[in-house]
């Protein structure tokens, strides 16, 4: 049994809310783990009776995982349990830069997948007023590829996954997964990582394509008017 290193700080990560950031150590693997964790706006709603959702935030490669607060809030204004987390340690190789990424990226996705794993166990008993037997995958870029790729290997642990403009692995074509893509429109995808027309009319994938967007602004620091759009697009989503 995992032993788990747990140290929790409170600061403000928006002017709305309030997140807990933690340090949980993989001993198996001798990794501290940076998390990001802020409760849904009705928590008392919350109990082990009548479990609410859970999200997690999957960052940008060289992104930090405290600049998606707009996801972030509007997580936690529909419910969820938000756990942001950091996937790139210093000691970590650097993002493989030649394709074919589905070979040369994946032990950087793996190493995401199983940090997700991880946490997914630790923290279901902590946070025993929450769902963590089917969650939602949120991820940009990088980490959406991170996202798809969970979604891929582990399709029962999994209900819905939202992806900005990841441009590598797959989107999950599972009837019981439901997916939003944002796509910017600066870069394009690679090959059958988005769906085509018939096969969106099969599974529940909705597809974006944010026009005048760039890929590297599709965070807290992008332009407000993509930040809101962003938040809209989610918003409508989960409802």
């Amino acid at each position: 049994m995992h032993q788990t290193l747990f140290y929790l700080t409170l600061l403000f990560i928006s002017v709305s809310s309030y997140a807990s950031e933690a340090f949980i150590t993989d001993i198996s693997r001798d990794r501290e783990i940076p998390v990001s964790i802020s409760l849904p706006t009705n928590n008392v709603k919350c109990s082990k009776q009548n479990k609410c959702p859970v999200v997690f935030i999957n960052a940008g490669y060289g992104m930090s995982h405290n600049r998606y607060t707009f996801a972030s809030d509007e997580f936690n204004k529909q419910g969820y349990l938000v756990i942001a987390v950091a996937h790139e340690l210093k000691t970590d190789p650097t993002l493989n830069v030649h394709p074919p990424y589905m070979t040369t990226r994946m032990e950087n996705w793996h190493r995401g997948v199983v940090t997700l794993k991880f946490l997914f166990n630790e923290l279901a008993a902590k946070y025993a007023e929450y769902d963590f037997s089917k969650v939602t995958l949120f991820g940009h870029s990088n980490g959406g590829d991170i996202s798809a790729l969970y979604a891929a290997m582990y399709p029962d642990e999994v209900s819905v996954v939202i992806t900005l403009d990841h441009r590598r692995m797959l989107l999950p074509r599972n009837k019981n997964i439901r997916v939003l893509t944002l796509r910017a429109s600066d870069y394009p995808a690679d090959a059958d990582v988005l769906l085509s027309d018939k096969e969106l009319d099969e599974f529940p994938v909705t597809q974006i394509r944010i026009e005048k967007s760039r890929h590297n602004d599709m965070y807290d620091g992008g332009p407000n008017w993509l930040v809101k759009r962003m938040s809209k697009e989610i918003a409508k989503f989960m409802n």
